[in-house]
């Protein structure tokens, strides 16, 4: 899939927009899951979330190739696009447990970014009693924790910036990290999952 027209390069002065922007479009909807519940979910889990990190290093990797300013114009179509594909596995993740119902787009900010943006998003599941519950943001509270959100990975979008100045080192270490951030993304679903007590359905708006 190649990227999308809205998806337009920033400029020094609108980047922190447009990088909100695009997490905005990238939880605007959870997709449909392409799995069903199984037996072993954590083995099924483990191969998507390996499978879907190459292909983030791929896409990544591959948009990181042209040189110079020409790079540039690629990191908001890299991160949308790796993004894309971490919200994809993820959907896929909660239906192998059989939580797709549950899964909404606080949960998928949550999942995203939460390795990321761990000082935004750190108290963003909380434990009452025995239960885990991500708390279901209203539209505006929702778009406040985008904006910080949007700020606080600013810093993947500089240093994938940089590496378009250096078009094979610099490739392989975007794909590198892709692939990393992937398993990180994989690795919060499951840990979310993974826990018996959790209700994830539970309602809680803030202002």
């Amino acid at each position: 899939m190649g990227p999308s027209h809205e998806m337009l390069p920033a400029t020094r002065d609108d980047a922190p927009r447009d990088l909100e922007g695009t997490i905005e479009r990238t939880i605007s909807e959870v997709p449909a899951p392409r799995t069903r519940a199984v037996a072993d979910p954590d083995r099924a889990a483990e191969e998507i979330a390996k499978r879907s990190a190459r292909q983030a290093a791929v896409l990544s990797g591959s948009l990181a190739l042209p040189p110079g300013p020409f790079g540039l114009l690629t990191v908001l179509p890299d991160l949308y696009l790796i993004w894309k594909t971490q919200r994809q596995m993820v959907a896929d993740i909660f239906a192998l447990y059989g939580r797709t119902a549950e899964l909404t787009r606080s949960h998928m900010l949550y999942c995203l970014f939460r390795h990321a943006a761990s000082q935004v998003l750190r108290d963003f599941a909380v434990r009452t009693g025995q239960r885990v519950v991500v708390q279901q943001l209203s539209g505006g509270a929702l778009k406040t924790v985008v904006a910080k959100v949007g700020m606080s990975v600013s810093k993947r979008a500089a240093g994938s910036a940089a590496g378009r100045w250096v078009p094979v080192a610099g490739a392989a270490a975007v794909g590198a990290y892709a692939y990393w951030d992937t398993l990180q993304v994989a690795k919060t679903a499951r840990r979310l999952l993974a826990d018996p007590a959790l209700d994830a359905t539970e309602p809680r708006q803030r202002a």
